[in-house]
């Protein structure tokens, strides 16, 4: 038999202390408790199988759906907690394709990803998480919400969406992760990787440096910039795709080892076209041929190349503990209309992935740092 995951009471305190009813608390950690026990599917129906009483499936519900409690400050706990016993090397913003059968659930419509090249039916999230080369947790996520959830009104107010959620871009969900989780978790500054198609990187780019942060965010090829004259004098400023640059300056191609194998990588420095003339370094990287590239834009001091690359392939921890542990514990099992019930779901299943990353035994519970 696997070993059971066990929820501690000091762990339970430091996240669900701002839930202000002791039922909430105790229904906060049972709730994770279940989505921890439970096997199969983690609706709201399965999950108050595991709850005592005959109205547990109104109780949970209404939990989950109903109940005024914020999320947000246990998000704000659970980034706290991850900081002390994960030691994370960088926050990673990634999107999630979550596929639904019908139309019934919150943010569920016909949607494309690029990194899909197709069209589904389902739910567009983004996650911003807490990664190391060990271990990834979700701390904060924001779903992508179609006009029809937006502009249908007895829809959006059966739905329980706020008035100020609308339909933004890609990049100003990521602002808003940026300025509701990141910023303001109270921990020590971590470069933010962003792993988004369909994305203006620049303009991220830019709002990431105006915030103080370091960054690395995935640029799409066709992306136009121009080399920096001020690094580069001898060369053309004309405004060129990110692609062009990296397959023509070939004399700043490095072999690099960011751990575990050989890259070919390339970091030229470069602006955006127009006004803004902020230097920027544009890194491209892959393994066996150039037609694997992926590109990113970074600061114009970064730390070493081999560091940058190693921070990029985080990404690929968060898409692996997404996998391994995030839909185990219903991650992507929420069916409902209720938008708050989503983010109440999705929050405390961040919570039981923390769980189950402690029992995989990569958290150091016993550490000093763990203590503090």
């Amino acid at each position: 038999m696997p070993e059971q995951p066990a929820l501690d009471p000091e762990l339970c305190a430091r996240l669900f202390g701002a839930l202000r009813r002791a039922s909430q608390r105790s229904k906060a950690e049972q709730y994770v408790h279940s989505l921890l026990a439970l096997r199969g599917r983690k609706t709201l129906r399965n999950i108050a199988t595991q709850f005592d009483g005959a109205a547990a499936q109104q109780s949970v519900h209404h939990f989950i759906s109903t109940s005024p409690w914020e999320w947000m400050p246990i998000r704000h706990a659970l980034a706290r907690q991850v900081q002390r016993t994960l030691a994370p090397e960088a926050w990673v913003i990634k999107p999630t394709a979550i596929p639904k059968v019908g139309s019934h659930s919150i943010g569920v419509d016909q949607q494309y990803l690029p990194r899909l090249g197709h069209t589904f039916n389902g739910q567009h999230a983004v996650g911003a998480w807490l990664a190391s080369d060990r271990s990834a947790v979700p701390v904060d996520w924001r779903l992508q919400l179609t006009g029809r959830w937006l502009e249908d009104d007895p829809l959006r107010r059966r739905a329980g969406i706020p008035d100020d959620e609308t339909a933004g871009t890609l990049e100003a969900g990521i602002r808003n992760s940026v300025a509701q989780v990141v910023l303001p978790g109270g921990m020590p500054a971590a470069p933010v990787v962003v792993d988004v198609d369909g994305i203006d990187a620049v303009a991220l780019a830019r709002h990431l440096s105006a915030m103080g942060l370091a960054y690395l965010v995935r640029l799409d090829p066709q992306a136009q910039l121009c080399l920096d004259r001020a690094k580069l004098p001898k060369f053309s400023d004309r405004a060129r795709t990110a692609g062009e640059l990296v397959a023509s300056m070939t004399r700043f191609r490095h072999r690099v080892n960011p751990g575990g194998d050989l890259t070919t990588a390339v970091a030229i420095p470069v602006v955006a076209p127009g006004a803004w003339a902020e230097g920027m370094l544009l890194v491209g990287e892959w393994r066996d041929v150039a037609a694997d590239m992926r590109l990113w834009l970074t600061t114009a001091d970064p730390p070493p190349l081999p560091t940058l690359l190693r921070l990029a392939r985080l990404s690929s921890v968060v898409a692996r503990d997404f996998d391994a542990i995030s839909e185990g514990v219903g991650m992507t099992d929420f069916v409902g209309r209720s938008f708050p019930g989503w983010h109440r779901h999705i929050t405390l299943s961040s919570v039981a992935h923390l769980v189950a990353v402690q029992v995989r035994g990569e958290v150091n519970r016993s550490s000093p740092k763990a203590a503090g």
